[in-house]
């Protein structure tokens, strides 16, 4: 199998000099550092509240990194105007409410197929490479086909979640649906990426789908970067990866 691609997505980075003001910690600092320990992509959700990362930090993250970044966005015009101004490598169309801790779920593609074939065009002209964060549903995969994506990022967070509460059979149900959403996504040409709420012990048997090329983690790096550091966090994450690959 082809190796497994792991993106750091660095948003609480931010969230931790937020709580406090001022500059530090640094989330370029840590993408750079996530770079140098081997990450291949660096992921940044600029939300509409400017609650984590900020403007300038996309700005000095296009300047920082020679790894691709993951532009998380919603599906609003302030940043599709963004994204056309700094053409990320790619751009990852994501669910948005002001009230929620983190992404709740999957974006509703089928109900909204027409808006958002027209809102990803530009994207695609640009040269950024479009990415819809979904739930391992067939409509939505299918809908995410039609208006155009070139990649589709299953929400993991239903299988972790089951799996921290020890309810193991609702877990296996979703470890199954992914693997089978993963292969329909691959059978119409889409490109399948994976994240939300991973850890040490629930990333190996994502790692293991073929189809997947790419998982998309954050909050539990930069979590366990306090206890084991960054570096080794990330490398930690990648041996798991690589060891379920092989």
């Amino acid at each position: 199998m082809s190796k497994l691609r792991l993106g750091v997505n660095i948003d609480h980075v931010a969230t931790v000099r937020n709580a406090r003001g001022g500059d530090t910690p640094d989330p370029v600092r840590a993408a750079v550092m996530a770079q140098e320990a081997g990450a291949d992509g660096i992921t940044a959700h600029l939300r509409e509240d400017r609650r984590h990362i900020g403007d300038a930090d996309i700005d000095a993250l296009m300047d920082a990194l020679v790894i691709p970044l993951n532009f998380e966005m919603a599906a609003t015009a302030e940043m599709q105007k963004i994204a056309l101004r700094h053409k990320p490598h790619a751009v990852c169309i994501v669910p948005e409410k002001r009230e929620e801790r983190t992404t709740e779920g999957g974006l509703e593609v089928a109900r909204e197929e027409n808006q958002l074939a027209h809102f990803i065009a530009p994207l695609r002209d640009a040269g950024c490479r479009v990415s819809i964060f979904i739930a391992a549903d067939q409509r939505q995969i299918e809908a995410a086909h039609r208006i155009g994506a070139q990649i589709i990022e299953l929400h993991t967070g239903a299988y972790c979640d089951a799996h921290a509460r020890g309810d193991f059979a609702t877990r296996d149900v979703e470890i199954e649906k992914m693997h089978d959403m993963a292969a329909l996504a691959l059978s119409l040409g889409l490109e399948v990426h994976a994240g939300h709420g991973l850890t040490y012990d629930t990333v190996k048997p994502i790692a293991t789908f073929p189809e997947i090329m790419e998982l998309n983690i954050g909050h539990f790096l930069i979590g366990e970067s306090i206890f084991r550091g960054l570096q080794p966090a990330i490398a930690e994450m990648r041996r798991l990866m690589d060891e379920a690959r092989l």
